[in-house]
């Protein structure tokens, strides 16, 4: 049978709810790894990483702030649900990822562990928000956009902007933090990749 054919079994409100504050949780969590060991991924939060380390503003004002310009997109090719979904899902990983921090007491944080489960962390949290139409906004949008419209992988296409960010990184963190990061991004992308392809979840919202 077709997959357009299949009949779909559309989220409720409170599994929406549900995922939007677990995915934000795990999105917040890798934030804490990358922040404690100097690294940074890719999309808007990569940018907000970058301004962080060369201001010393707090990542969550970065990321929240970044975002503002892209809900144009969202509106205009996504729509408001989406768009709605998506500023509260930016306001809750800017307050997370704040708030974990005084959670959560790291200490002896190997930078490789911190990469690869950092960079995990944030891939699952940005598939379980993918699947309930939410986003972390900026790039985010673009590539669901061209997913939607072109069929391209989102996985894919977020892998070539997170390369150009990662360039950037250079003139602010040391090589060796730019390829530790590179190999989070990686197993970050890997996971939507493999997890989010057009037709396999037919889980609507």
């Amino acid at each position: 049978m077709d997959p357009q054919e299949l009949p779909t079994d559309p989220h409720r409100l409170h599994e929406d709810v549900m995922a939007m504050l677990v995915g934000t949780l795990f999105v917040a969590l890798g934030v804490t790894f990358y922040t404690q060991a100097t690294l940074l991924t890719g999309s808007t939060a990569g940018l907000a990483f970058l301004l962080q380390y060369a201001t010393g503003w707090a990542f969550g004002a970065w990321f929240f702030l970044i975002n503002l310009p892209f809900y144009w997109l969202a509106i205009r090719r996504m729509g408001w649900s989406f768009t709605l979904r998506t500023f509260a899902t930016i306001a809750l990983v800017s307050l997370f990822s704040e708030l974990t921090g005084r959670w959560v007491t790291l200490e002896g944080l190997n930078p490789l562990y911190a990469a690869l489960m950092g960079g995990s962390l944030i891939g699952i949290g940005m598939l379980i928000l993918f699947r309930h139409r939410s986003s972390l906004g900026g790039v985010n949008i673009l590539v669901l956009y061209l997913q939607d419209r072109y069929g391209w992988r989102a996985g894919y296409v977020q892998l070539g902007i997170d390369g150009l960010i990662m360039l950037a990184a250079l003139m602010t963190l040391p090589i060796e933090r730019v390829g530790l990061s590179v190999l989070g991004a990686v197993a970050l992308n890997l996971i939507i990749a493999l997890n989010h392809k057009p037709g396999r979840y037919m889980g609507v919202s």
